[in-house]
């Protein structure tokens, strides 16, 4: 289209008309003052080459100026996502839980009365709650999901931060079933970083005092096992909540198994469990009604 007689240049007139194509905010005087530059023997031509070197520099200014456009766009997106996921997750995590539970009967505080106060083992992780640490976003977890909390650890005199995510109505399932049993956390992680974890779902209400970490765990078949008997010697009167079938292999009568939780917010498994909890309570010996539910342990 320019330099049309194959000589090498072209005139000043097409230099404009290129400039103001690829950049229309130009002024007249900006046109002028960029033309005066290169055109500086005034001959009203412009070498080709020189012409071209100034054009592909304003695409690539050009295509600098999209895509930080672009990554800005995109960065206003991603906090749109943050904001809504962590909207729809309190929502979710604090709406209102209808649990009634009306006062005991005469003839069922005897029977409870005859009966030892049990105790109710808690897994955490996958169990209670999710979570990872720094530079490692499991795909289970969607990108700017916000954490309920961050905990800051020195593992190894190296510092991580773990981002903790809680299982929909866990706050609500502690208050409950710590009216019913004696709480006990039995995790499988490290204590620096149970401890941390246990510490954050109590929240000052001392319903999580006693704990055991990985130290007081038996490697068997290449993994944690949990030894019930370690926390008391009366099987009767203990069970776990885990979701792992590995951790409670040698107690498989004294357990109730829980689908493996990542980040589905709708997840209710903890609320489910509720009415069953509420009435094992009554029982002289837990065994007698969990060990019928030895098919879905999958040891």
């Amino acid at each position: 289209m320019y330099d049309k007689d194959g000589k090498g240049y072209i005139n000043v007139a097409d230099l404009r008309e290129i400039l103001r194509a690829l950049d229309d905010k130009l002024t007249e005087d900006e046109l002028d003052e960029m033309i005066a530059e290169i055109d500086t023997d005034g001959s009203g031509t412009v070498d080709f080459e020189v012409c071209f070197n100034i054009c592909l520099q304003m695409l690539k200014q050009l295509q600098m100026g999209i895509r930080a456009f672009l990554l800005f766009a995109s960065k206003i997106w991603n906090f749109i996502c943050f904001v809504f996921r962590k909207q729809v997750r309190a929502i979710i995590q604090h709406q209102t839980v209808k649990y009634d539970v009306l006062p005991l009967s005469p003839l069922s505080k005897h029977r409870l009365s005859l009966v030892r106060r049990k105790i109710l083992v808690l897994d955490l992780d996958e169990t209670l709650i999710h979570s990872h640490h720094d530079g490692v976003i499991r795909q289970m977890v969607k990108p700017g999901t916000p954490p309920d909390f961050v905990l800051k650890v020195t593992i190894d005199r190296h510092p991580v931060r773990f981002f903790v995510h809680k299982r929909p109505h866990v706050d609500f399932f502690l208050d409950m079933v710590s009216k019913w049993y004696d709480l006990v956390i039995f995790t499988a992680s490290m204590e620096i970083y149970g401890a941390a974890v246990a510490d954050k779902l109590d929240n000052n209400r001392g319903i999580l005092n006693k704990r055991y970490y990985r130290q007081h765990c038996c490697v068997r078949y290449g993994s944690f096992n949990k030894d019930l008997s370690a926390i008391t010697s009366d099987l009767s009167s203990i069970f776990i909540l885990d979701n792992s079938p590995g951790a409670y292999r040698a107690y498989p009568d004294n357990a109730i198994p829980i689908k493996s939780w990542f980040c589905d917010a709708s997840d209710t498994a903890l609320l489910n469990l509720l009415p069953m909890l509420d009435a094992l309570r009554f029982t002289s010996d837990a065994r007698s009604v969990l060990s019928r539910n030895l098919h879905l342990h999958g040891l």
